[in-house]
Parts: structure tokens; C-alpha cells; sequence
């Protein structure tokens, strides 16, 4: 068989075709009909015609027209698209590839294709249902109401390189917070704490959908970004909730939203949101209905009598659990339940540093702070830099600074920062040094300002970490660490003149040279400097 090699943008263009206009009996039939060896003849024409004899019943002429495919033509009676164009599609792709091969992938993708179609059928045929079936949402109906009229606004929405979460998050808050803007408090309030919670289930949604999508990542990250910020927003609006108009004129729907709450913050499922900060959040607003807590205690002591718990369902109820005792004031018999979890997480207790930092109960967040410190140790940086930052406001309502200090070097290196800036603050230049020098420092890496405050304080202080650093620079061995050891030899000299110890200065530069005198180019750029002759 003759093989008629066209341009390989050409065949891409073809095999295009093949998959939007051809359906896979015809596709099958073509490639059968090449692997006979049916093709026969294959001419280039024009520059974009390809001309062909296909043996079939009959022998049929077949022109492509690989500009313009609709121009196509076969002088069978099956009319476009036929399977003798097939034929001597794949042809014209054997000199690129195997036929066979082809034909399975276009199978594939003309399968994919009309699972797609008849999902978008089924989609559009669901949404006009939900168009008629729901009404939007009014004070006198349900918080589930609500929640399915949301859903069906938003039916279909999905994740892609188009559609982010944060263009979701924007959409729902311009669509669904106009509805409740006109009614009375406290279902306003209750209204707009609805439109937050349909987001945020929504974004679990998308987190557990698209876990093995190749956006799994981007949109992981935007989940959890979107997440923080309902999150933040949830925690402004339950302050302002009217709780008591609440149980009093709306109990229903409100005992109604309290059980959607815990059935997210006491699934135990895999979420990139904190579900039991908000439920936590809700029921601290509750210590005015012993009735409504105890209830809820009771059920959350039955739940965890069940002998089929797995672990993180029993961790979110023991979580709940003992958020109850904090309310009550009994931090020690939360914390004795809180030691049954299986696994710590920093970030669940903040709630509570926050509220006590709020409430000036500087004992209370001692006391969680110092139970937190193993679990800090493998914390993210973020949860330490605001683990450390609870520490900085306790510390400054204790007499000395002494467990603050220890607990900074006793997370070291992690604390670095945190620890450096407070002993800057403190004027504790000395300590100041020796964490530079423990941690190898250079003062190159170092703020100016705080070096000139240091230097300005005692100078001597300055020389180890200056001497260190020379020679950190000189083990380096090459002509950049060199240079760097002699702006370093500059200010170290200066430091001396200061001290008016230029003998020791003298001293120090002599038994440099001498020590590192096989080091040729350090030798020149110390001759350079004019340290040496």
C-alpha cells in the first residue's frame, strides 16, 4: 500500500474530525477496511486534497479535503462521513502511528463525549425540576428550606482553571445575602449564618470531588483559603447573633441550624475546614440555656458510649465533649478528657487562648498554654507563630520572663524569630549574642539597626559574633567569602578602635595572616584591605 506522508498539523486536524463527526461502527468499519489492505491509490492533490480507491462492494472514489472537511466526498450512497473516508483517514496516519491504536482513542474519546452529553442532559433536565420546585427563601420557612433552595441556585457549579472557589465564594454572598436583607432580627442574623454554612459545605464538597483531579492542589489551596475566610466571617457574626430573641421567637429553626452544626463538627470526616471551632464558637454563646447544654451533653456522652467509634469520630466527640467543661470553668477535667485523643492539633485550642486573651484570664491561658507545648513541637509554622504570640501577651502579666524564655529555647530552632525579636525588646543584648552565635549568625544576615543597638550598648559584645563570622567566611575558600571576611575584618576593627584595644587588634590580624598565610587569595585581599604588608 502506497503511504501518502502529509504534514503532522494536518493529521491532528483529521484525527479531529474522525472524532467529532464520526461514530465508532463507522470508525471500526474503515479501520477494517485499511487493515485489508482496501486503500489503494492515495494521491495529494492541489496541495489539500488527498484522492483515494477504496475497495469495498464496489470500488469507491474518495476525496478529502484536509482544508475544508465538510468538501469531503465519496462516491458511495452512505452519504458524509462514511467508512470508507475512515479508511483512508487512517491511511494517511499509519507513516505517524498505529491505526489501531488510533481507532481505540477515538473510541475512548467519543465515549467520554457522550457520557459528558448525557450528564449535561441530565444536569439541565434536574435543574428545570429544582426551577419549579422550590421557592425562594422567606422567613416562616426552615433553615432546610434554605439550605435546598441554596443548593439549587448553585446546582452544577463546578471547579475548573475558570471557575475558582473564590469566584464561588463571591457569587453566593452577591446571589443569596440580598434575600434575607429585609427581614426582621433575629432571622437576618440566623439568614446571613446560613449563607456562610452553605458555603462552607459546599467547599468540603469540592475538597472531597476533586481529591484526585490533576486541579486537586489549586484547588485544595483556594478550599482552604475560602475556608479561613468564612471561617473568620462566622466567628464576627456569632458574637452578634441574638441568641436569646433566638430560643425564645425562632427555637425551632435555631435547635434546627445547632443539629446541622453537629452533624458536620461530629462527623470525624476529613475536611479542609474547622467544623468544631464553629460549633464550639455557637454553643459558648449558649451558657444561659443549662436546659438546651445539658441536653446536648447528654447525647454527646451517648454517642461516645458507642463501641464502633473510629478514632476521629471519637476525637470530634471527645473535642465537644470537653469544650462543655470549659464552658462551665473546669479547664482541668476538659483537659483529662482531651489527653484520650489520638491525635493533638494545635490549631483546635486557639478558640480558647483567643477567649481568655479577650477575658484577660491570664492563668487560664497559662495553664492551656503549657499543656499545649508537645503538641506545638510538630505544629505548623503558622500555629506556632501564633502559639508563640499567645506566649508574648502572657508573658508580659507574669512577673519575670523565665518560663517564657525557656519554652522559646526549648522550641528552637522554630522559634528563632519570635525569641530574637524579644530579646531585642527586652534589651537583653547578651542573650541576644549568644543566639546569633549558637544558631551561626552571620551579622550580614542580620538587621543594621539592631547591630547598631547593640554596638551602642557595649561594643565588646559585638566581637565573638564578628570574629565567628570571619571565620565561618574564611572555611569557605573562595574569593567572594573572602572579600566578605574582610568587609567583616572593617567593622570588627573599628570595634576595637572604640574599646581602644588596638594591641589586641594588632594581636588578632597578625595571627590571622599567619594561621591562614597558604591561602593565597585570602593573603590578597587582606593585602588589599591593608591589614598586611
Amino acid at each position: 500500500m502506497l503511504k501518502l506522508q502529509i504534514p503532522k498539523n494536518r493529521i491532528n486536524e483529521l484525527i479531529g474530525h474522525l472524532r467529532d463527526n464520526f461514530d465508532p461502527a463507522r470508525l471500526e468499519r474503515g479501520w477494517a477496511y485499511y487493515h485489508k489492505g482496501q486503500v489503494a491509490e492515495l494521491e495529494l492533490k492541489h496541495g489539500v486534497e488527498v484522492h483515494a480507491l477504496v475497495r469495498g462492494t464496489k470500488r469507491y472514489e474518495v476525496i478529502l479535503d484536509l482544508d475544508q472537511f465538510g468538501k469531503s466526498e465519496c462516491s458511495c450512497p452512505d452519504g458524509d462521513n462514511c467508512k470508507h473516508m475512515a479508511a483512508v483517514a487512517f491511511a494517511l496516519y499509519a507513516p505517524f502511528g498505529r491505526p489501531e491504536l488510533l481507532l481505540q482513542h477515538l473510541k475512548q474519546a467519543i465515549a467520554v463525549r457522550s457520557r459528558q452529553q448525557a450528564k449535561q442532559t441530565a444536569v439541565s433536565k434536574a435543574a428545570e425540576k429544582r426551577q419549579d420546585r422550590f421557592e425562594p427563601p422567606a422567613p416562616d420557612q426552615t433553615p432546610a428550606q434554605w439550605q435546598k433552595f441554596f443548593d439549587q441556585q448553585f446546582y452544577g457549579f463546578s471547579l475548573n482553571q475558570q471557575q475558582s472557589i473564590e469566584l464561588f465564594y463571591s457569587a453566593v454572598k452577591e446571589k443569596l445575602l440580598p434575600y434575607g436583607e429585609g427581614w426582621e432580627q433575629p432571622l437576618r442574623g440566623l439568614y446571613s449564618l446560613h449563607v456562610l454554612l452553605f458555603v462552607m459545605r459546599k467547599i468540603e464538597q469540592f475538597y472531597q470531588e476533586t481529591k484526585t483531579s490533576y486541579l486537586s492542589y489549586y484547588i485544595e489551596t483556594g478550599c482552604r483559603t475560602v475556608g479561613r475566610q468564612c471561617l473568620e466571617e462566622l466567628l464576627r457574626l456569632v458574637p452578634r447573633l441574638d441568641v436569646a430573641l433566638l430560643a425564645e421567637k425562632a427555637s425551632a429553626p435555631w435547635k434546627e441550624t445547632l443539629g446541622l452544626l453537629a452533624d458536620a463538627a461530629l462527623s470525624g470526616k476529613e475536611s479542609p475546614l474547622s467544623w468544631s471551632t464553629v460549633y464550639r464558637s455557637v454553643w459558648w454563646r449558649m451558657t444561659s440555656y443549662p436546659a438546651w447544654m445539658a441536653e446536648e451533653r447528654a447525647r454527646l456522652r451517648l454517642m461516645l458510649e458507642s463501641p464502633e467509634l473510629m478514632p476521629r469520630r471519637r476525637d470530634a466527640l471527645l473535642l465537644a465533649e470537653a469544650h462543655f467543661d470549659v464552658i462551665e470553668g473546669d479547664d482541668d477535667a476538659a483537659r483529662e478528657k482531651l489527653e484520650a485523643l489520638s491525635k493533638r492539633e494545635a490549631r483546635d485550642y486557639f478558640l480558647y487562648l483567643h477567649r481568655f486573651y479577650e477575658e484577660e484570664a491570664w492563668d487560664r491561658m497559662l495553664a492551656w498554654l503549657r499543656w499545649l507545648m508537645p503538641v506545638v513541637q510538630r505544629a505548623q509554622q503558622e500555629e506556632l507563630r501564633q502559639f508563640c504570640q499567645y506566649w508574648m501577651e502572657a508573658v508580659q502579666q507574669q512577673t519575670d520572663d523565665g518560663e517564657w524564655v525557656s519554652v522559646m529555647i526549648a522550641l528552637l530552632p522554630r522559634t528563632y524569630h519570635f525569641y530574637t525579636a524579644y530579646l531585642m525588646k527586652a534589651q537583653r543584648y547578651k542573650a541576644w549574642i549568644d543566639l546569633q552565635l549558637s544558631n551561626r549568625v552571620s551579622p550580614l544576615d542580620l538587621y543594621s539597626l539592631d547591630l547598631q543597638t547593640v554596638e551602642k550598648h557595649d561594643p565588646s559584645l559585638m566581637l565573638p559574633l564578628f570574629h565567628q563570622a570571619v571565620e565561618r567566611c574564611i572555611a569557605e575558600k573562595n574569593r567572594t567569602a573572602y572579600k566578605n571576611a574582610v568587609r567583616l575584618l572593617k567593622k570588627l576593627h573599628t570595634m576595637y578602635k572604640k574599646l581602644n584595644r588596638s594591641n589586641d587588634w594588632e594581636d588578632f590580624i597578625y595571627r590571622l595572616a599567619m594561621k591562614y598565610s597558604r591561602l593565597r587569595a585570602l593573603q590578597e585581599e587582606l593585602r588589599k584591605g591593608k591589614w598586611i604588608p
